[in-house]
């Protein structure tokens, strides 16, 4: 394998790994439908449940702790913010060049949830 080759190997890896954190971090990140639950909103169902605790029959307290693990884990993922931006700036470094290897359509960028704006940055036309 020539030097030239492992390079080029090396880049496309590079690539795929700038490509792939962006969009696991895209997916990650989605809006979610309804209100968008504060931390503070969290703390206060929190309390609420162990207040409900204390008189809940057995099915009722098996549901409450499944709720108070499920919003301890949200309030734990709520404070791990992924800086997004750092993210953003490598895809846009690679993304044409991984965009023209791979042959991925602009439309498809856009169909898994790449902004408009970033692509653009990136240098994909709406015409690839």
């Amino acid at each position: 394998m020539t030097d030239g080759h492992k390079e080029a190997l090396k880049a496309g890896r590079n690539e795929g790994a700038a490509v792939r954190h962006y969009l696991e971090a895209l997916r990650n990140n989605k809006p979610k439908r309804g209100r968008k639950r504060t931390p503070e909103s969290i703390k206060s169902r929190l309390e609420a449940i162990e207040d409900a605790l204390s008189s809940a029959s057995a099915i009722d307290e098996l549901h409450l702790i499944q709720e108070r693990r499920n919003l301890l884990a949200e309030l734990v993922a709520s404070s791990d913010k992924i800086d997004l931006a750092d993210l953003e700036l490598a895809f846009v470094a690679v993304a044409k060049n991984f965009s023209v290897r791979q042959g991925i359509a602009y439309a498809t960028w856009r169909d898994i949830g790449v902004d408009a704006a970033v692509l653009k940055r990136a240098g994909i036309a709406r015409s690839e």
